[in-house]
């Protein structure tokens, strides 16, 4: 084999583990807690749950209660999550949403970066 042939492989396999990173990789992770404003599901072949979580808090300016909409999908295989997040819904309670930010979201995993992987309810209950 040629120095040029082993080169080219070794770029190929680096591009590849590269992209492999910024497709299955972490960019951050985090939680958020406020009240859960909507859910739905999505997909035809590839199910996700998306909602919107408001997050709540007081306007810098007036000091008067402000919306801060948070979106963010939940994997199909998740079931006890969609469960805890319905049940949070229904009732209107306030939770706590474990994330995990993707540097790129392929187009049948959800509509944001933001996946959750785990929900605490207002009694502590950590369901994952």
């Amino acid at each position: 084999m040629s120095v040029f042939r082993l080169i080219m492989i070794g770029l190929l396999i680096l591009g590849l583990l590269t992209g492999a990173y910024f497709v299955f990789g972490n960019y951050s992770e985090g939680t958020r807690a406020g009240t859960i404003v909507k859910l739905s599901n999505k997909g035809i072949v590839f199910k996700t749950v998306e909602g919107q979580l408001n997050l709540g808090g007081l306007s810098g300016e007036t000091g008067s209660p402000a919306t801060t909409l948070w979106d963010f999908s939940v994997k199909g295989s998740e079931d006890a999550v969609v469960k805890a997040l319905e049940e949070a819904s229904l009732n209107g309670h306030r939770i706590k949403l474990f994330y995990k930010e993707k540097f790129y979201r392929l187009p049948w995993q959800g509509d944001t970066r933001y996946y959750i992987y785990q929900v605490e309810t207002q009694d502590g209950k950590v369901i994952d």
